[in-house]
C-alpha cells in the first residue's frame, strides 16, 4: 500500500522538477550552440557566444553597474531592514501589527506602479537620475522582503538570554551586539544575499529611475530588441551560474555560523553545569 501511494508522489515530483528546470536546461544547452539557431536540432558545442559576450564592452559595463547597485542595495537594506525588524520585534505598542504592515506595503505595489511613483518623486524634487536613484528605488522594493526574514529571526531570540544579560548590567547596545546579533546573523546574511539577487535582476523599476548608465538586465533587453541569438542564452546562463554561486556561498556561510553558534551555546551550557 505504501509503495502504491509513493509512486504517484514520486511521479508528480519528477514532473514538477522537469517543469521548473527544463527551460533553464534548454537555455544553458543552446548557449553552447555553435550556430546562431535557438531551435533544434542541436548541431554542436562551441564557446563562441560566451567569448563574444565577455568581449562586449556594453556587457562588462552593465555587469559592473549591476554589481555596484546590487551591493549598495544589499548594504542599505541590511542596515535599514535590521533596524526596522528589531524595532518592531521588540516594541510593546498596540500598533505593532500596524508598523509591520506599513513596512510591508511596498510589496503590494506592482513594480510598474512603483517605478512610475519613484520617477515622479525624483522629478518633483529635482533629483537627477543616476545609479543612486536606482539604489534608493531598489531598497524600497527589496526592504520588505528582508524585513520579513529579519523579523522572523529576531522573534526567535530567547528572551531569557536578554533578561540574564540585563540582570548582569549589560547596556542595550551590548545586549544587541553580543547576545542578539550572533544568533540572527546567519539569517540576516541570507536575507542580504536575497536582496542582492533581487536587485541584480530587477528590470522594471530600474527602467524608470536609471540615468545614462545601463544595468545588465537593460543591456539584455536592448540586445533582444536588435537580434535574438545564443549570446542572450550565454548572458542568461552566466547570470544563472552567478546567482547559484551567490546563494551557495551565502547558505554555506550561514550554516557555518549557525553551527558555530550552537557549538558555543552547548559549551556555555556545559560550563554552567
Amino acid at each position: 500500500m505504501h509503495t502504491r501511494r509513493s509512486i504517484p508522489t514520486a511521479a508528480i515530483t519528477v514532473v514538477a522538477v522537469v517543469f521548473l528546470f527544463a527551460p533553464l536546461a534548454v537555455v544553458v544547452l543552446f548557449s553552447f550552440h555553435k550556430t546562431n539557431s535557438l531551435t533544434p536540432p542541436f548541431e554542436g558545442l562551441s564557446t563562441r557566444w560566451y567569448r563574444e559576450v565577455l568581449a562586449d564592452r556594453a556587457f562588462r559595463s552593465g555587469l559592473a553597474t549591476s554589481l555596484r547597485v546590487a551591493l549598495l542595495t544589499a548594504a542599505a537594506t541590511f542596515v535599514s531592514g535590521t533596524a526596522a525588524a528589531y524595532g518592531v520585534s521588540r516594541t510593546e505598542s498596540r500598533l505593532k501589527a500596524v508598523y509591520g504592515g506599513l513596512f510591508l506595503l511596498p510589496v503590494t505595489i506592482p513594480p510598474l506602479i512603483l517605478g512610475i511613483a519613484m520617477l515622479s518623486f525624483f522629478s518633483s524634487r529635482g533629483i537627477p537620475l543616476s545609479t543612486m536613484t536606482v539604489v534608493i528605488a531598489h531598497a524600497v522594493f527589496v526592504a520588505p522582503v528582508f524585513f520579513v526574514i529579519a523579523r522572523t529571526a529576531f522573534d526567535r531570540v530567547e528572551v531569557s538570554q536578554l533578561e540574564a544579560a540585563a540582570d548582569l548590567g549589560a547596556p542595550p547596545w551590548y545586549r544587541f551586539w553580543y547576545v542578539i546579533l550572533p544568533q540572527v546573523l546567519p539569517v540576516l546574511l541570507a536575507g542580504a544575499a536575497m536582496a542582492f539577487v533581487i536587485s541584480f535582476d530587477e528590470f522594471i523599476v530600474t527602467f524608470f529611475v536609471i540615468g545614462n548608465e545601463s544595468t545588465l538586465p537593460l543591456v539584455i533587453f536592448s540586445r533582444l530588441r536588435r537580434t535574438i541569438d545564443p549570446s542572450v542564452n550565454a548572458i542568461s546562463s552566466l547570470l544563472l551560474f552567478a546567482n547559484l554561486a551567490i546563494w551557495l556561498v551565502a547558505v554555506l556561510y550561514a550554516v557555518r555560523l549557525e553551527r558555530r553558534r550552537r557549538r558555543d551555546s552547548l559549551a556555555q551550557r556545559d560550563g554552567q553545569l
